[in-house]
């Protein structure tokens, strides 16, 4: 069993670990909101939380404490963001939306994929009804799940496909993004956000000055969070803010590193014998190594890094639990306008917009078919697409709060659409890549 366990460790991707993990979670608060524990699962969820110094409470919002639903959907989420960010500008920067010439064909295909399902959201629901208010949510690509799935096929998927994938769901985030900024923002109080944007400039001067601690960026990050918590825009936004003041630039290069730490382990006094014990002068040798090390890993790409495991399988996790309990009972049916209009927006309005706005590019002569691609995977592709999940949660519940029974439907509307997208998705593939 343990040589099984490390076979599976070494030959199956992160993503797949972590889009496995979403979806038993997702599975079990759906149990759970649906068995004799519902009510001790919603009273968990109501709970509220105190941070407290004196009097003034870090977990509060308008005089209110946060409960652990907002504080998992307001605060954990904010750090979601915050590696949502980091993701953005390091592609901005170095990868694969760093040009006219490798975004055009992604940010075609991702502007498709936000369009097409919004208008089939907009014909299958009232206008003028509450309903309207959902519009978004199927506008959104889950990044890791969509990874997760396309992991399963294994090396046949081509590096062409995988970067395809990724700067379309890197778009798509930049979209959801947007759309939270101006569609669910309630009153703005505006000396909140003058005091957080005072502090966003500070974070920038310190990056000039190669102030590169991360601890400088995460403890201000945290005071800004709670600036934008009281102000009306939704706090998750200052985390994507947050990720674009952190340095990117290393204060060591590679060639710099390598010199310094060659030149330290010349001058490193090799003891004769086995004493565990080390020397103050080989201490304060390792010691500069280890400073040498910190500086040639920028603070972007660290705390990316840092970030990773935390999101994947703490705070996403946390969030399925909290948001994808749909009960199935009560008052009330999922099936219903809002459920079948997200539905059909993942599964059919983003595999229309991705795969038609492709076509279109391509056959215009906008920008050619990246090598190895073929119509067959960009239709694997565009089902994948439909993997909504997380931020389609996200935005079910900025949408409905008020509105319990059209948030359940909304819930299972995510859940069924990313569900057929994602098994659609890699049959296509699955028969696509093989021919």
């Amino acid at each position: 069993m343990p040589s099984l366990i490390r076979i599976l460790r070494n030959t199956v991707s992160p993503n797949v670990w972590a889009s496995v993990l979403l979806f038993v979670i997702a599975i079990l608060a759906a149990a759970v909101a649906n068995s004799p524990l519902s009510e001790v699962y919603h009273d968990f969820l109501a709970q509220e939380l105190h941070l407290r110094i004196g009097n003034f409470n870090l977990l509060s919002h308008g005089g209110h404490n946060l409960t652990m639903l907002q504080f998992i959907n307001d605060c954990l989420m904010a750090l979601f963001f915050l590696s949502v960010g980091l993701e953005i500008k390091r592609e901005l920067l170095v990868g694969e939306l760093s040009s006219v010439r490798k975004a055009s064909l992604p940010f075609i295909a991702a502007c498709g994929g936000m369009i097409m399902p919004v208008i089939i959201y907009g014909l299958l629901v009232d206008a003028g009804t509450p309903e309207t208010r959902g519009m978004a949510i199927p506008m959104a690509t889950d990044i890791a799940f969509s990874l997760g799935v396309l992991s399963l096929l294994g090396k046949r998927v081509p590096i062409s496909l995988k970067i395809f994938l990724t700067a379309l769901a890197v778009v798509d985030d930049i979209g959801g993004i947007l759309v939270i900024a101006l569609f669910y923002s309630s009153q703005v109080a505006y000396g909140y956000l003058l005091a957080a944007a005072a502090l966003y400039l500070l974070l920038y001067y310190m990056g000039r000055q190669e102030i590169n601690q991360k601890i400088y960026y995460l403890t201000i990050g945290i005071v800004i969070w709670y600036l934008f918590l009281q102000s009306g825009i939704h706090s998750t936004l200052s985390g994507v803010l947050l990720a674009f003041v952190i340095p990117a630039r290393p204060r060591l290069n590679a060639g710099k590193y390598i010199r310094r730490i060659r030149s330290a382990m010349n001058t490193f006094p090799v003891m004769e014998t086995d004493d565990i014990v080390l020397n103050n002068r080989q201490i304060a040798i390792l010691k500069k190594v280890e400073e040498a090390s910190d500086y040639v890993i920028s603070p972007l790409q660290s705390l990316e890094n840092n970030l990773h495991g935390v999101v994947n399988f703490l705070i996403l996790p946390l969030f399925a639990f909290a948001n994808a309990g749909v009960v199935l009972g009560g008052s009330g049916s999922i099936v219903g306008n809002v459920s079948i209009a997200v539905a059909l927006g993942l599964l059919l309005g983003k595999f229309i917009g991705i795969f038609s706005f492709t076509w279109l590019a391509v056959r215009s002569k906008l920008t050619p078919m990246p090598e190895g691609m073929t119509w067959g995977s960009v239709c694997g592709v565009s089902l994948l697409g439909g993997i909504g999940f997380t931020v389609s949660l996200f935005i079910g519940n900025l949408s409905f709060s008020q509105y319990p029974e059209l948030l359940n439907q909304a819930k299972a509307g995510v859940l069924c659409g990313t569900l057929m997208a994602g098994i659609l998705g890699y049959i296509v593939l699955k028969r696509a890549l093989r021919r």
